[in-house]
């Protein structure tokens, strides 16, 4: 049974439709990219699928409909990472990442011994050991967005939807994500990816979902979805396809 099944999601901002009719399904140690163009619905699908958005069809995690999951209990299964995370200036990185053991907390909101190694443990997988006393506003973009990916995995969740997660991040730190990501799927956990970049979708998934205007274009494993002559007429501009170990997509330059 897949961790998540979508069916049929439909939603509209007044009377600007954005999602018509999409399904998609995720599974246990799978990973999943939503891509299309900028304003094709992916950063609202994946709002749809934790009900930050009010879309109608139908939702199951684990096999049971959104509407009856609590939000702690959603909060244990999915990690979410929005396209631009809000933060304060002041807290510490430490800080933001401690908020990702929230979900486990008791009553009083004591930590546990427990909770403190698990936010070390990701800190020194993410290398964000020496920057653990400074204030986010003293960060990088880069640095930053490394900060909100160790806070979804401190939550230790099952399942990661991640919008664009390779925003600000250098070429170094992109090759990292992706090894990381995958390492995560080895370990069983379900991955959803919201990206306009081909390239790092075609490095990282082993399915695709393309939306063109909020509906879905194609759906299937690399040879289905990443064929240049359909991404071209998606994405509105000339692209071609290499083999680099994965597809490669990049724009015919004129």
């Amino acid at each position: 049974m897949p961790i998540l099944s979508a069916s049929n999601l439909s939603f509209a901002y007044s009377d600007q439709p954005v999602l018509a009719g999409v399904s998609l399904s995720l599974d246990s140690g799978k990973v999943v990219a939503l891509i299309g163009p900028n304003g094709s619905g992916k950063s609202t699908l994946t709002k749809a699928l934790l009900g930050h958005v009010a879309a109608t069809g139908q939702v199951q995690w684990e096999g049971r409909p959104l509407s009856q999951w609590s939000r702690r209990a959603m909060a244990r299964l999915v990690a979410y990472l929005p396209q631009t995370p809000a933060y304060d200036q002041d807290p510490t990185v430490n800080d933001v990442l401690r908020l990702g053991r929230t979900p486990y907390l008791g009553a009083f909101g004591i930590e546990s011994t427990q909770d403190l190694e698990i936010v070390r443990a990701v800190a020194n997988r993410l290398e964000l050991i020496p920057l653990l006393t400074r204030p986010m506003d003293a960060l990088s973009g880069g640095q930053r967005q490394r900060v909100f990916i160790g806070r979804c995995l401190v939550q230790q969740p099952r399942v990661l939807l991640l919008d664009e997660p390779n925003t600000f991040l250098d070429l170094q730190h992109q090759a990292e994500l992706v090894a990381l990501l995958r390492s995560l799927a080895k370990d069983g956990i379900a991955i959803l990816i919201a990206s306009h970049d081909l390239n790092l979708a075609a490095a990282l998934a082993d399915r695709f979902v393309l939306l063109k205007d909020g509906s879905v274009a194609a759906s299937g494993v690399a040879d289905e979805v990443l064929n240049a002559e359909l991404l071209s007429r998606v994405f509105a501009t000339p692209l071609r396809r290499f083999d680099a170990g994965y597809p490669a997509i990049v724009p015919e330059y004129r």
